[in-house]
């Protein structure tokens, strides 16, 4: 039984934010959405490029929320994640939530040849033997990345922000495409969203990674406004190749959509040359000033996690937020 002199502390004076380096500013958002701040965390690199994580506030019986997504450099970004988890868990951290907006290494999902390492299994493995309670992950390339977690997984969308962003444009004839089968059922909900557009899939054929090779279109294009819709956005040759196909079979123009502004290689070359109308990402991924261009459009997610953050914080559902 608890010390009448020592009662209970507030649940809302449990809830603790850290940020890795890896976003910054998608943290400081995700702190004024919840009206708080960041925790301050000393952060250094040894001469032999070890890192040095110190948390500078006790966080004991707290519930503390770290954001890192695992974006380029990806190894540097996933290890400093799981010394913060560390560091929290040794700190005696009520419970442990990593925040990862963009998951690395998603998709290693599965063995697609002999002796290949499912390396998306090891993350989760790594997260969890760190010390984390429980994960939140934003628009996963493969959902069943859920699964590989034996701690409380909650998966949320950027969708909601991108279709809003949409439909404020009141873009005609819109036809929502799928640029490869695999993404059919997220292209499907996001059609839905776009008051049941219809639906057009790209079939193509991967030779190698990063290399896509557009060869049929499945649905009807011809006179409208294409929205190509995608997890993320790597060296872009499949949202070119995929655009210049719908250029070919008669779309009017066409927007490029996805959640993570990955951008590696040719990526900024091919997505400024005009072939799209505009792309539309989110910040899960920091994108840094010599990768912007004209036709980009980066939208906020902080509200969505910052809202999802405060739902688990307080034992509420997240699934609701989507409905």
């Amino acid at each position: 039984m608890r010390h009448p002199m020592f009662p209970a502390a507030s649940d809302s004076n449990r809830l603790r934010l850290f940020s890795g380096s890896a976003n910054v500013s998608l943290a400081q958002e995700v702190a004024r959405y919840l009206g708080m701040d960041v925790g301050p965390m000393i952060r250094k690199r040894f001469a032999d490029g070890e890192l040095y994580i110190q948390i500078q506030e006790s966080i004991r019986g707290c519930d503390v929320y770290l954001i890192q997504p695992c974006c380029n450099p990806v190894n540097d970004h996933l290890m400093e994640l799981l010394i913060m988890i560390d560091a929290c868990r040794r700190a005696s951290a009520r419970q442990i939530t990593a925040v990862i907006p963009y998951y690395g290494y998603a998709r290693a999902d599965r063995k697609t040849a002999g002796r290949e390492s499912i390396a998306a299994k090891l993350v989760a493995n790594l997260i969890t033997e760190a010390g984390a309670s429980r994960v939140l992950a934003m628009d996963l390339h493969s959902a069943q990345i859920q699964g590989y977690f034996d701690i409380p997984f909650d998966h949320v969308y950027g969708s909601p922000v991108v279709v809003d962003y949409l439909l404020s444009k009141q873009l005609p004839d819109i036809v929502v495409v799928s640029p490869d089968v695999g993404g059919v059922a997220r292209a499907r909900a996001f059609a839905k969203k776009l008051n049941d557009a219809p639906l057009a899939i790209i079939d193509k054929r991967r030779q190698t990674h990063n290399v896509a090779e557009v060869m049929n279109l499945i649905g009807d294009v011809k006179d409208k406004t294409a929205v190509l819709v995608d997890d993320m956005i790597d060296t872009a040759g499949t949202i070119a190749q995929g655009a210049q196909l719908l250029k070919a079979k008669g779309a009017r123009q066409v927007y490029a959509c996805a959640t993570h502004p990955v951008f590696s290689g040719p990526a900024i070359e091919r997505l400024s040359s005009g072939i799209v109308e505009e792309v539309i990402v989110t910040n899960t991924i920091p994108v840094p000033q010599e990768h912007l261009f004209p036709q980009l459009k980066v939208l906020p997610v902080a509200p969505i996690l910052g809202e999802a953050i405060w739902r688990i914080h307080e034992d509420n559902s997240v699934s609701n937020m989507f409905k």
